[in-house]
């Protein structure tokens, strides 16, 4: 998972026309990998319950493996479901990305439904920046056509996790 992430981390950089290891020289040589496996039990009320309220996560970005549809993603007003595609990883962008990267890439607000029929797993692999790293937006993202919309932080996942609790999003926290 550690080559997925460098690949994942790498190609975002080039294809923002960067150096491409700027976004792994700020989530550092001791980038933290975390891995959760998720279990939602079957639901006879699936419309009365989530798997997972809605929210962005608060690293740099997620690698997913899911084996049943279930996960949506907020845009403009109205929820989408993410197909499930065999074998594939899905890589969800965290709010850190989008303040490494000033905007470009986004952190979607998404959820998780019950499903009444099955089961279902999934498993999660959390990428952030090394303990005490700095992060901030890449100065070549930064420009008179796109100010600088995020400042410096440090330990954002600490702060997305308090506001995550009570239900809210983080993300402006960091706003310049």
């Amino acid at each position: 998972m550690k080559m997925v992430t460098e690949l994942t981390s790498k190609a975002m950089a080039t294809s923002l026309n960067l150096e491409e290891n700027c976004f792994l020289n700020q989530f550092g040589e001791r980038a933290m990998l975390q891995a959760r496996s998720i279990y939602y039990s079957k639901c006879q009320g699936p419309d009365l319950i989530l798997g997972l309220k809605p929210h962005t996560d608060g690293t740099g970005y997620t690698l997913l493996l899911q084996d049943e549809v279930g996960l949506q993603v907020f845009n403009k007003d109205k929820w989408y479901a993410v197909p499930k595609i065999s074998h594939a990883i899905f890589i969800l962008m965290g709010d850190q990305m989008e303040i490494m990267t000033n905007g470009v890439f986004k952190s979607p607000v998404h959820r998780v439904l019950s499903n009444s029929e099955r089961d279902r797993v999934s498993i999660a692999m959390f990428y952030a920046p090394e303990k005490g790293k700095e992060i901030g937006p890449e100065d070549g993202l930064v420009n008179d056509e796109r100010p600088r919309l995020f400042k410096k932080v440090k330990d954002y996942a600490y702060t997305h996790w308090e506001y995550y609790q009570r239900g809210m999003r983080a993300l402006h926290t960091a706003k310049a």
